[in-house]
C-alpha cells in the first residue's frame, strides 16, 4: 500500500502523498460511507419488516442487491491501494426468487457487508473525525501569522483583536481568562510553531488511521482466503509427499 505508506522521517512523511491520500479517504468516508450506511440500513430495516408477509421475499431480495451495490461502492475506494477487492459471493443453485433469497441471506459474505456498512460506522466515523479534527487544526495553526489579527470579540464597547486558543470572557487582559489569546505577531509565531510539531507528529496518526481502516474493510469486504490454501496446493503438487499417501480405491 504505497499511497499511505509511514515513513521515520517527519519531513519526508509530510512532503509524501501518504497523509494527504489519507486525508482524502477518510474525508470521503464521512460523506460516502455515512450515505452507504444510510442506504443499506434503510434497506434492511425495509426488508426485515416486511419479512412476515409475501411482500417481503422481493424486498429482502432487494435488500441484498442494496447491501452488495453499497460494498461495491466502498471496494471501489480500495482499489487505488488494494487492487481489485471480490466479495466472493455465492451463486444461487437455480433460477427463482426463493433460490436467491436462501443464498444471499446465507452468504457470509452479506453478513460481512453489513458488519462492515453498519456496524463499523460508528466507530470507524468517529476514530476518522477525532483524527481528522486534530489533524487540520494543527494545519491551520501553521496560518496563525497570516490570519490572528483578523478575529475580534467586543468587550463592554472595546474591540480586541485576535485569535483566542482558550477561554477570554473579558478580552486578553482580563479575568478570568485561560488558554493563549494571540494578539500580536511573535504570539503568532510561537503558536505556529507549536502547531507545526504537532501537525508532523500528527501525520503518522493520520495515516495509521488510514491503514487500519482500509484494512478492516479489505478484510470483511474481500474474499475469504483458506488459510490451509497454500498447504493444500502443496500436497496435490507431484513430489516424494504424495508417495506417503496411499492411493484411493
Amino acid at each position: 500500500m504505497n499511497a499511505l505508506s509511514l515513513r521515520r522521517d517527519p519531513l519526508r512523511l509530510a512532503f509524501s502523498k501518504a497523509p494527504w491520500s489519507a486525508a482524502w479517504y477518510l474525508t470521503g468516508y464521512l460523506f460516502i460511507g455515512t450515505a452507504l450506511c444510510a442506504v443499506a440500513l434503510t434497506a434492511v430495516l425495509t426488508g426485515a419488516v416486511f419479512a412476515i408477509t409475501l411482500a417481503g421475499i422481493p424486498l429482502l431480495v432487494a435488500a441484498s442487491e442494496a447491501v452488495r451495490w453499497c460494498a461495491d461502492v466502498e471496494r471501489a475506494r480500495l482499489r487505488p491501494r488494494y487492487g481489485v477487492v471480490e466479495g466472493g459471493y455465492r451463486e444461487p443453485p437455480g433460477p427463482g426468487v426463493v433460490s436467491k433469497l436462501r443464498t444471499r441471506w446465507q452468504d457470509p459474505a452479506t453478513w460481512r457487508d453489513i458488519a462492515y456498512l453498519l456496524g463499523m460506522y460508528v466507530p470507524l466515523v468517529t476514530l476518522d473525525v477525532i483524527v481528522l479534527t486534530l489533524w487540520l487544526t494543527f494545519l491551520a495553526g501553521i496560518t496563525l501569522p497570516a490570519w490572528y489579527w483578523a478575529p475580534w470579540q467586543s468587550v463592554h464597547g472595546t474591540r480586541f483583536h485576535g485569535y483566542q486558543l482558550g477561554y477570554f470572557p473579558n478580552g486578553p487582559h482580563g479575568h478570568p481568562g485561560y488558554g493563549l489569546y494571540i494578539d500580536t505577531l511573535p504570539k503568532a509565531l510561537l503558536a505556529a510553531a507549536i502547531s507545526l510539531i504537532l501537525f508532523l507528529l500528527c501525520n503518522y496518526a493520520l495515516v495509521a488511521t488510514a491503514r487500519a481502516h482500509t484494512a478492516a474493510a479489505r478484510a470483511l469486504l474481500g474474499r475469504q482466503e483458506d488459510p490451509l490454501r497454500e498447504a493444500k496446493e502443496v500436497l496435490r503438487r507431484p513430489g516424494p509427499l504424495n508417495t506417503l499417501i496411499p492411493n484411493e480405491r
